[in-house]
């Protein structure tokens, strides 16, 4: 007897292929029976009619921080609402374990780093996590059997330093006898299910005390070291994080990402390309690395979102533009002394100066300030200006852009939530996309869901890009679009019958309203422990999803079941080719 019956839905399997309306029979978490409507004759324990609803392959999004999350929230939401049934973990370097059983403080500065570096509430890590293991494996069995969505993580570069190095991790060099400790603990995360390493060497990322964090201090050789590491154990890969991710790659860091690929036989990849036809030089630029590799027996894969993912900024609390040269000076000053010296027409005058050079990069974008979107305000001064734009208002009172949005946000004591309008939503970079996008190289993904929560809520991607294909711009169809979210990455990922609508595959399901999915606008709501803030959105046009056959969401709402897997390298993943 079969467990449920999809009868009638429209079925796009996640190969590209056109899509065709078929009966779907699940048993035991697999889907056993695809055939026509009524060709499924089978009993089931329950049937639903899906006449007009699409079934497709759960999403996998490849690029997540739901590290801490999942214990407090084991429905990764907003994701697993977005359709996702399956998110990598474990990025950019930074993962909870594994933790030096001799230096209980350790955890202490994970959490602290983590809170800094990946914008994560330090009260919700604080009361959220158990923080009961010492060991990598520990901690995915600390989450085996309490999540909904299936999970993968890699291994933490900045962790493994900090285990072996302590305090010396940040600056210093591991010794031969330090390197070897640290590659023993790597392979031991490996065997207990790690899917390989994540490192960085961005110059955004510094600890809770605003130093760089560890993995930033490796030379070379380690990272050489621990990717040949990687190559060693089935169904692993790297990702890697350096400074031109965010603009434009060095010859350097290019050789480097090479050089790992190559040395672990692994795909290696990195998030996230950004596409701006206002910078056309940016892509080509990128994909040299792609191109290196390949000739080298290597892979790298940019990793690109396929929406503008709007992330908002304060001048009260730590954001992007602390990072811009000379303004983290000042935007990092005790409040009233950070007003005060704002209200200087010769410091903003230097701060834009600085904003305006080339060692801002990738940066400058955030500065046009007249182009800002004014969020939540605090203060009776400021009421009316939520929703309008800093030139309008500007303008109406004969000041420089920059002076008015200070003004503002002086009025509010710092606490202004500002939205800066994108720069690259024109139809010439939109064409840029659907080109790059083809590239082999390429791939959706680059949500960081779970992190930044406050800031911006990259979860909705799915369902966004899809109500966009069916209804908006229509870059690509439906088929390919849903390639493009499931198989794409479950290949990239080596997930072991996951990504596809097909029999003997893992009943990982989304069934949607091709008339109405999308997502809903970012909300700010204060769900987490300790009642800190995130940003959510709802999505619409979802009927169900299913992980493992299991029905997760209805109709948007959580069942409360938890069949999710801790997915693990070599059971649940196979080694992936560098040759694509």
């Amino acid at each position: 007897m079969l467990d449920h019956l999809i009868k009638g839905a429209t079925v796009a399997d996640g190969t590209g292929a056109p899509s065709y309306v078929a009966d779907v029979g699940i048993r035991d978490g697999r889907i056993v029976a695809i055939d026509g409507p009524g060709a499924v004759t089978e009993p089931a324990r329950s049937t639903e009619d899906a006449t007009g609803l699409v079934l497709a392959p759960g999403f996998v999004d490849p690029h997540t921080h739901y590290d801490a999350q999942l214990f407090w929230d084991p429905y990764a939401t907003p994701s697993m609402n977005h359709g996702v049934t399956t998110v990598a973990g474990g990025n950019c370097g930074f993962t909870l374990a594994p933790l030096n059983p001799d230096r209980p403080g350790d955890a202490d500065y994970t959490r602290r780093m983590m809170s800094r570096v990946e914008g994560m509430s330090l009260v919700a890590l604080e009361q959220g996590a158990p923080w009961n293991w010492h060991g990598f494996g520990e901690y995915l069995d600390a989450l085996e059997g309490r999540i909904a969505v299936n999970a993968g993580f890699m291994v933490g570069h900045c962790a493994l330093r900090r285990h072996v190095m302590g305090e010396d991790a940040i600056g210093g060099q591991p010794s031969p006898a330090q390197l070897e400790e640290m590659l023993r603990l790597f392979h031991e995360a490996m065997d207990a299910g790690a899917w390989g390493l994540s490192t960085t060497q961005s110059s955004t990322h510094s600890d809770g005390d605003g130093q760089p964090v560890a993995s930033r201090h490796a030379r070379p050789g380690e990272l050489l070291a621990l990717s040949r590491a990687v190559g060693e154990h089935e169904g692993t890969q790297i990702e890697a994080i350096v400074a031109g991710c965010l603009d434009q790659f060095a010859d350097e860091e290019i050789e480097l990402l090479v050089d790992m690929s190559a040395a672990a036989g692994r795909p290696l990849n990195w998030n996230v390309l950004t596409i701006d036809a206002a910078v056309p030089e940016r892509v080509p630029r990128q994909l040299q690395a792609s191109e290196r590799a390949r000739k080298a027996g290597g892979r790298i894969v940019a990793l690109t979102m396929p929406i503008l993912t709007p992330m908002n900024m304060s001048l009260g609390t730590f954001c992007a533009l602390n990072l811009i040269p000379g303004w983290g000076d000042i935007l990092g000053l005790p409040i009233p002394e950070r007003i005060a010296r704002l209200r200087e027409p010769a410091v903003r005058e230097e701060m834009l100066r600085r904003a305006g050079s080339p060692e801002a990069g990738v940066f400058r974008r955030l500065t046009h300030f007249g182009r800002y979107v004014i969020g939540d305000t605090y203060s009776a001064a400021n009421a009316g200006l939520t929703g309008r734009v800093v030139r309008d208002i500007a303008a109406e009172r004969g000041q420089e852009a920059f002076h008015c949005l200070v003004e503002i946000c002086a009025a509010d004591e710092m606490r202004t939530v500002l939205w800066p309008m994108p720069t690259d939503n024109d139809p010439a970079s939109w064409e840029l996309r659907r080109q790059t996008w083809e590239h082999e190289d390429v791939m959706l993904g680059g949500s960081d869901a779970g992190a930044h929560l406050d800031r911006m809520c990259g979860a909705p991607y799915t369902t966004r890009f899809i109500g966009d294909c069916l209804r908006g711009r229509k870059l690509v169809g439906l088929e390919q679009a849903v390639r493009m979210l499931t198989d794409d990455p479950a290949r990239l990922l080596g997930l072991r019958g996951r990504g596809r609508i097909a029999e003997g595959y893992h009943a990982d399901l989304v069934l949607f309203d091709p008339d109405r999915i999308d997502a809903g606008q970012a909300r700010l709501v204060h769900d987490l422990p300790g009642e800190s803030p995130r940003l959510d959105s709802r999505a619409t046009g979802i009927v169900s999803v299913r992980v493992g056959g299991t029905e997760t969401i209805r109709d948007d709402e959580i069942t409360g079941a938890v069949p999710g897997r801790v997915l693990r390298s070599g059971r649940d993943t196979e080694t992936v080719s560098t040759r694509g």
